[in-house]
């Protein structure tokens, strides 16, 4: 999945961007106050992608 699909995809679901990091961005669930980092390629593996879903409690993007 590409980077910006998936930041799309939390900001759809109610996530914002925390801060930047080294080579990640760090996103946060505000409702449930959970993070999850980000890493900053063109493209991110689909296990990676469920990863932060899951660490974000959100649904998965389609």
């Amino acid at each position: 999945m590409k980077r910006i699909d998936l930041e799309r995809h939390l900001r759809e679901q109610g996530c914002t961007l925390y801060r930047e990091g080294g080579g990640h961005s760090i996103w946060l669930n505000p409702s449930l106050r959970k993070i999850a980092s980000v890493p900053r390629h063109r493209e991110i593996k689909d296990g990676t992608v469920r990863a932060i879903c899951k660490q974000l409690e959100i649904r998965r993007p389609e």
